[in-house]
């Protein structure tokens, strides 16, 4: 089952990676699955997921349940849905534009009311 499970973790690392670059292929998700495949698999790639410089600190904010800082989320919204026009705009067939846009509307929902937003604390003040 471990070796299901790694294999599994490295799929989904790959496609996380390509989810950066390619519209409509999400990076969070993968990232996740990936992670929760290696928590049960090999502790060794779960650390090397958790600390990754890339997206590391995304990943274990989520999984301690702080969520994603208020800026990561308008970002990922705006690449994302950037991207997505720039499909939408390429494309000739309506059934691929009404497809990225039904994706794009479920992960932005997903995004914005059920991934807890993190509360950053306001650095003090000089001199305090």
């Amino acid at each position: 089952m471990k070796i299901i499970l790694n294999f599994v973790g490295i799929v989904a690392v790959i496609l996380g990676v390509l989810g950066i670059f390619l519209p409509l292929l999400p990076t969070t998700p993968f990232l996740l699955l990936a992670s929760a495949c290696f928590a049960r698999a090999s502790p060794r790639m779960h650390n090397w997921l958790r600390t990754n410089r890339v997206f590391g600190k995304y990943l274990r904010d989520y999984e301690n349940g702080r969520g994603i800082p208020l800026r990561g989320k308008v970002w990922i919204l705006i690449f994302m849905w950037g991207s997505m026009s720039y499909s939408i705009w390429r494309t000739d067939h309506l059934w691929v534009r009404l497809l990225i846009i039904t994706v794009g509307a479920c992960v932005t929902i997903y995004l914005t009311r059920f991934v807890p937003t993190m509360r950053i604390p306001p650095a003090p003040a000089d001199g305090e």
